[in-house]
């Protein structure tokens, strides 16, 4: 996206993307949703950002509901069964690389060494949850900060409230106040109505509802893009709710991964096989479509509330340096949440049977993988994966595709487990 629309169409700023980077990795919810519908709102305004949000997501929405289709008339298929074996052994290797490539980027002191560890140990060993992590990190970050910033001398480049001066593009033509409420409450309503019928009219043990309910929390309480929140609707929705099992929630994620639009989009998948399992008194199939819509509606309807409420704001946030140290804080913590779910994905995909270890100090109990279940096959689709990745610099489509090709050999060979 960023070489698209700053080195080729050339329709945003170098700073004026990162500006936009920085403020969506502040707000909760599918960043990369966030940041289409921000830079279309910086090309045409309200019109610009609904259109760019709308088209971001219709493609790879179709095409998951398409898959979730096929996915649950044909899950116990071979061969659907070997092409998703080889598609999670390559998604496992693009999320390594990301986790690499983000850390180049993020880490670079010590204190941020520092948050992304404890971020990893509270989630992987304590299992506190998500949201708390990330907020703690923002605190975290702002108090190592603090010291330093206290130091800065005056004639330092800074202005009176302590904040380095940066360069803010002055915005063209913002809108006045009233004008950005009344769009946001707009969109909020657009957001919440929805989930408020629903709850009035089935109450809080529909399925319909807490899909809703539950979603919608994320929306509110999920920072630091896909990856992250993935770990977090994983942990809920495979071990609290129980609405799918671990292996599907891996072939949903792989199935996200192959698909146009953004890896959010495999809340769409957790919707319909959720309906789909819980009918009531419809057809499974027209369940699941209905647990689809309402998955993505409520996933991905107050990105649009967050940005026209905060859009005329974004260039001069940029400027608070409380708001970027938290910024720092969270990234840094973002990075040990990914590891933590490719970890839980690693061990999905590579091995077959854990074992449970138990700490009775703090009552902790851990499912570890057993190292003689590993799954050679797994691992070689993986390794190949990777280095295709690093070393060869192959596309992702292109590593997915055949990956997908190498699962699907291996099973009509009987060699996938």
């Amino acid at each position: 996206m960023h070489r698209l629309l700053v080195e080729d169409l050339k329709w945003v700023s170098e700073k004026r993307f990162i500006h936009a980077l920085n403020f969506c990795m502040l707000l909760p919810g599918p960043e990369a949703q966030q940041l289409t519908i921000y830079l279309g709102w910086l090309l045409h305004r309200i019109r610009g950002g609904v259109l760019a949000g709308v088209i971001f997501i219709l493609p790879g929405a179709l095409s998951i509901l398409l898959l979730s289709i096929i996915y649950v008339n044909y899950q116990n298929s071979m061969v659907i069964d070997s092409l998703f074996f080889g598609v999670k052994a390559a998604v496992l290797a693009i999320v390594l690389t990301s986790i690499v490539s983000i850390s180049r980027r993020a880490i670079r002191t010590g204190s941020m060494v520092t948050i992304t560890m404890i971020a990893f140990i509270a989630i992987f060993i304590f299992a506190i949850p998500f949201p708390v992590v990330i907020f703690g990190a923002g605190l975290m970050a702002i108090f190592m900060n603090w010291t330093v910033a206290a130091g800065v001398k005056s004639g330092s480049n800074e202005n009176e409230n302590g904040a380095k001066a940066v360069d803010i593009i002055a915005m063209s033509n913002p809108p006045a106040r009233h004008v950005s409420w009344l769009v946001a409450t707009f969109f909020g309503v657009l957001w919440l109505l929805p989930v408020a019928m629903l709850y009035g009219f089935f109450g809080v043990g529909n399925i319909y509802t807490q899909q809703a309910l539950f979603f919608s929390q994320v929306a509110i309480v999920t920072f630091g893009g896909a990856y992250a929140v993935l770990s977090y609707i994983a942990q809920q929705t495979v071990e609290n709710y129980g609405w799918l099992s671990g292996k599907e929630m891996l072939d949903g994620l792989g199935m996200a991964e192959a698909t146009p639009g953004p890896l959010i989009m495999v809340t769409q998948f957790v919707g319909f096989i959720c309906a789909y399992r819980n009918p009531g008194f419809i057809d499974p199939m027209l369940a699941g479509c209905l647990g689809a819509l309402v998955t993505t509606w409520v996933t991905f309807a107050p990105c649009f509330f967050w940005i026209f409420l905060g859009a005329p704001y974004i260039e001069g946030l940029n400027g608070n340096r409380i708001l970027r140290m938290a910024l720092q804080g969270i990234t840094a913590a973002v990075i040990g949440v990914v590891l933590n779910l490719t970890l839980w994905f690693g061990f999905k995909v590579l091995f077959t049977h854990f074992v449970e270890l138990s700490w009775t100090p703090l009552n902790l109990i851990f499912l570890l993988p057993s190292l003689a279940s590993i799954d050679l096959m797994a691992c070689a689709i993986f390794g190949m994966a990777l280095f295709a990745i690093l070393k060869l610099r192959v596309g992702v489509i292109k590593v997915l595709a055949t990956s997908a090709g190498a699962g699907l050999v291996l099973g009509l060979a009987g060699l996938v487990q």
